[in-house]
C-alpha cells in the first residue's frame, strides 16, 4: 500500500513587521524562517518590501516593515502557517495567497536574502550605538546598506 503524495504549491506571502522590532531584523527572518519550518515549507525567495507609514494606526504602530517572502508548501500546511502568523507577537498582520502567476525561476530572481542580512547588521549597529548612547548616523539602515 502506498501513501499518496501531498501536492506543493507556490505561495507569496507579505509580512508587515512594526517599527519597534526592526530594529532586530536578523531576530525576524530567523522567526520567519521557523514558521516557515514548521509549515513544512521551502522558501524559495525573501526580500524587503518597503518601510512606510502605515494608513492607520496597528497596534499602536504607525510605522511598518514589509518583507516579501516566495514560498512552496504543501496545500494542507498553508493553515497552520497563517495560523503561526497570526498568534506570533512578533509580526503585525501577514497575507499569503497562491503564487500562480510566477514562475520559480521568477521568484528566485527576487531573492534579496543577503541584501537583508546586511540590513539586519546595520539595524542592529544602530541599535547598539542608541542603547550605548553613541551619535547615530542619520542615514536609513538602507541607504547605508546600498553604500557598502
Amino acid at each position: 500500500m502506498s501513501t499518496p503524495t501531498t501536492r506543493k504549491y507556490n505561495y507569496e506571502a507579505m509580512f508587515l513587521i512594526g517599527q519597534n522590532q526592526t530594529g532586530d531584523l536578523a531576530g525576524i527572518l530567523a522567526h520567519i524562517e521557523e514558521i516557515m519550518q514548521r509549515g513544512h515549507a521551502t522558501i524559495i525567495a525573501m526580500k524587503k518590501w518597503d518601510e512606510r507609514r502605515l494608513a492607520y494606526e496597528i497596534g499602536g504602530q504607525k510605522r511598518g516593515l514589509y518583507i516579501l517572502c516566495y514560498f512552496n508548501a504543501p496545500g494542507g500546511s498553508l493553515s497552520h502557517i497563517e495560523r503561526d502568523c497570526n498568534l506570533s507577537e512578533r509580526l503585525l498582520r501577514a497575507l499569503i495567497q497562491r503564487c500562480d502567476h510566477l514562475t520559480v525561476d521568477e521568484m528566485k530572481a527576487t531573492d534579496a536574502r543577503a541584501d537583508l542580512a546586511v540590513e539586519a547588521k546595520l539595524r542592529a549597529e544602530r541599535a547598539a550605538q542608541i542603547a550605548a548612547g553613541q551619535p547615530v548616523d542619520t542615514k536609513e539602515p538602507a541607504e547605508a546598506a546600498a553604500e557598502a
